[in-house]
C-alpha cells in the first residue's frame, strides 16, 4: 500500500505542471454582466488545479467529521471573505505559497488516515479559504456589484457541490467508513503530490523570477 501511495504521489507531482491552466475563466477580462460573473465564478475553482485539489480534499476530510455537510462551509465562507478583501484593496502576503502549501498540508492530513479534531480541520479550511478566495478575487477586481455578487455565488456553489460530491464518492462508491480507509488516503496522496509540484514551481518562480 505504501508503494502505491508513493507512486501515485510522484505521478501526480510530475503531471501537475502540465495541468496548470490559466486562473482566469474570462481570459483575464473582468466580468461585466451578471451571467459573466456567475460563469466566471463557476469556472475559477475548476480551472485552477491547485484550487480544485484543495476543494476535493475538503470533501474527503469533511466526510469523516461529525457535521460533514456543514464543515465545508468554513472553507467556502473563507473564500468569500478572501475575495472581498482583495476586491477592497487588501493584499494577502505570500498568497500562492500559502495556497499550494495548504494543498500539501491537507493532503498529508488526509493521507495519514489519522483522526484529527474537527476544530483543527475547520481552522485550516477557514484560513486556507481566505487565501484561495484572495486568488479568486483577482479575476473580479474592478467589477460592478451585480457581476461581483454573481461571481461569489458561482464559486461558492461550485465549491460546495464539489466538496459534497467528493464525500459522496467516498461513502457510496468507495464504501469508506473511516479516515484510515485506503482509497481516501490514496486520493489525499495524489492531491498532496499536486500541491508539492505547484509549491516547488512557486518557490522557483520567486528565486529565479
Amino acid at each position: 500500500m505504501r508503494y502505491k501511495i508513493a507512486a501515485t504521489t510522484v505521478l501526480a507531482a510530475m503531471a501537475a505542471p502540465s495541468l496548470a491552466f490559466a486562473h482566469h475563466p474570462m481570459g483575464g477580462a473582468t466580468p461585466s454582466t451578471l451571467m459573466e460573473g456567475l460563469l466566471s465564478g463557476f469556472g475559477h475553482p475548476i480551472i485552477g488545479v491547485d484550487h480544485l485539489a484543495f476543494v476535493v480534499l475538503v470533501g474527503l476530510a469533511a466526510v469523516f467529521l461529525t457535521r460533514k455537510y456543514v464543515a465545508p462551509l468554513a472553507f467556502i465562507f473563507g473564500t468569500v471573505a478572501g475575495c472581498l478583501l482583495i476586491t477592497n484593496g487588501t493584499a494577502l502576503p505570500y498568497a500562492e505559497l500559502v495556497i499550494t502549501g495548504s494543498v500539501v498540508l491537507l493532503g498529508a492530513m488526509v493521507m495519514s488516515g489519522r483522526k484529527i479534531p474537527s476544530g483543527v480541520y475547520l481552522a485550516i479550511f477557514a484560513i486556507a479559504g481566505l487565501f484561495h478566495g484572495g486568488a479568486y478575487g483577482e479575476a473580479i477586481v474592478g467589477a460592478e456589484n451585480s457581476p461581483l455578487v454573481a461571481y461569489l455565488v458561482g464559486f461558492a456553489a461550485i465549491q460546495y457541490s464539489i466538496a459534497i460530491g467528493a464525500g459522496f464518492v467516498v461513502e457510496k462508491f468507495w464504501h469508506a467508513t473511516e479516515a484510515a480507509a485506503a482509497k481516501p488516503r490514496i486520493a489525499g496522496a495524489v492531491a498532496a503530490g499536486i500541491g508539492v509540484a505547484f509549491f516547488v514551481e512557486n518557490v522557483e518562480g520567486m528565486i529565479f523570477g
